[in-house]
């Protein structure tokens, strides 16, 4: 990602946003690119999206894939991220290039993202009141970390392997690695 030297208001950059050809994240004025995905990368996200989108039919809860962006508020700075896939179930989100009320938020982790995505991307999230899960999805190997809010409000943190079933409770369905992972090639055993 690299990162313009202009400060941009949060109108200019929306505006921007809608005639760029790249997509490019917001943090508090600033503006990074961001890169193509793999392969891996697409089919993975295409088969999550894909049973999301059909098990929400016909709920007031919508999936949205990596085109929508999530506003998030830090302190006083406002960040636009680019999640791979969100959900949100809130009637109240209703703007047409983002949403502020996620429920639900999946990344498929890359090398050049994966610290981001894991530390800053994370913590941030998770300021959402109404974010329920965060899961990260490797496409190197079949892995796959959950962070859930619990009752309580704190956050836990669980690491599923091959044989093992994503459970996201925020939507109230299970998918196997096998679904996730179908058709990829995993480079490395997990």
């Amino acid at each position: 990602m690299q990162s313009s030297l202009n400060i941009l208001t949060v109108t200019e950059y929306l505006e921007s946003e809608n005639f760029s050809d790249i997509r490019h994240e917001y943090v508090a004025g600033q503006v990074f690119a961001m890169a193509g995905a793999s392969e891996e990368h697409n089919l993975i996200s295409g088969n999550i999206y894909n049973i999301l989108r059909s098990h929400l039919r016909g709920s007031f809860c919508r999936a949205f894939m990596s085109d929508m962006k999530v506003k998030v508020k830090v302190q006083n700075a406002d960040i636009f991220y680019y999640p791979d896939i969100l959900v949100t179930c809130n009637l109240e989100d209703k703007e047409r290039y983002f949403k502020t009320y996620p429920s639900l938020i999946i990344k498929v982790l890359s090398d050049s993202t994966e610290t981001t995505d894991k530390r800053e991307k994370r913590i941030n999230y998770q300021m959402l009141d109404s974010l329920q899960e965060y899961v990260l999805v490797y496409q190197d190997q079949i892995k796959v970390e959950v962070y859930r809010r619990e009752v309580s409000g704190s956050w836990s943190m669980e690491v599923l392997s091959k044989d093992d079933k994503l459970r996201l409770d925020s939507i109230g369905l299970n998918l196997t690695m096998a679904e996730i992972y179908e058709d990829v090639n995993i480079i490395r055993n997990s």
